[in-house]
């Protein structure tokens, strides 16, 4: 695979990204960006503090700008944050730029993977913004389900359709 276009994975939270993501960037020798890791960084505050402090519009514009500069590098592996793709301008910059890869999940294993997670401030009401955002994750092109696979095999079902595009 010859390209350096950013292999990026988006799709709602719990279905798999970040975990997928670095199995990726080792496989591809790339290196793995997680883009609420590297908001975290960016403004020194964990992502519930930024949420309990500032609001989520204030995430957002952060998640955005680092988005755009993503998409100005490559030979990335990217994980975005389940809502980062419901901007327009993020969602067409990776669509432009990127291999972008949208991963999903039943809603009883969504369910089951944010019951071991304490650092997700969206996750209350997660039912009823799944629904919302389906419209938009459903538009993505590449699909891949997480649901009775493991992360390993994920990353390969990725990389086959990654390749499939390349051709």
């Amino acid at each position: 695979m010859a390209t350096s276009k950013n292999l990026v994975l988006t799709g709602f939270m719990a279905t798999g990204k970040s975990t997928v993501g670095e199995i990726l960037a080792e496989k591809l020798g790339r290196v793995f960006i997680d883009v609420d890791t590297a908001i975290e960084h960016r403004t020194g505050l964990t992502i519930p503090t930024i949420f309990a402090e500032y609001g989520e519009s204030f995430f957002r514009a952060i998640e955005k700008g680092i988005c755009h500069e993503l998409c100005l590098r490559g030979n990335l592996v990217i994980a975005t944050g389940g809502g980062a793709i419901l901007d327009d301008d993020s969602r067409h910059a990776f669509l432009q730029t990127s291999f972008l890869l949208c991963l999903s999940a039943s809603p009883e294993l969504i369910e089951t993977r944010l019951q071991t997670s304490d650092n997700r401030p969206l996750a209350k009401e997660w039912r009823e913004r799944l629904n919302n955002r389906q419209p938009i994750y459903n538009a993505i092109p590449n699909q891949v389900d997480t649901s009775h696979k493991t992360p390993e095999q994920v990353a390969e079902e990725v990389l086959r359709l990654w390749k499939n595009e390349s051709e």
